[in-house]
């Protein structure tokens, strides 16, 4: 005998469907309505017109049979959210270990501009030398103007 075949994935669907419609005030709210009448039914008509009477067996047994397959489908609906959890964590996993690798690349980086940046002539550090460099310029020149005055005044007594 040869099982029909169905879409796990549409059954899944119809399956959570269901677990959240019985997960609402709405369905406790319908389900109580349907209990009291059930049992106002067959507490207050009259004997010949009740089709549960005494122990309410019948309505044991449709609770039972509604319990029954709510639990399993309740199951599947759980399930199903445990793999969407599972996956949307491994995600943020993924998603958290590429930031930490591009933070600490970030870090390596920095850190190494900041070791090239320290042999880096600034701003102050090149002023500074371009005043001494002038400044032994002009005592340069001072010398040179000194030692041609004194070079002349040699050859003109």
């Amino acid at each position: 005998m040869k099982l029909p075949k169905f879409d796990p994935e549409a059954f899944g669907r119809w399956s959570e469907g269901i677990a959240r419609y019985m997960g609402t005030a709405k369905f406790i709210v319908y389900m109580t309505v349907l209990i009291a009448a059930w049992f106002a039914w067959n507490t207050l008509a009259p004997e010949d017109m009740r089709f549960d009477p005494y122990t309410f067996t019948f309505l044991t047994l449709i609770l039972s049979l509604q319990a029954s397959y709510a639990a399993p489908l309740i199951l599947l609906a759980q399930n199903r959210q445990a793999d969407r959890d599972r996956l949307a964590m491994e995600e943020d996993r993924r998603r958290a270990a590429m930031q930490k690798a591009d933070t600490e690349y970030l870090a390596r980086e920095i850190a190494a501009l900041r070791i090239a940046l320290g042999d880096v002539a600034t701003r102050d550090f090149l002023r500074s030398e371009l005043t001494r460099l002038a400044d032994e310029l002009d005592e340069a020149a001072l010398r040179r103007e000194k030692r041609a005055r004194m070079d002349w005044e040699e050859e003109h007594p």
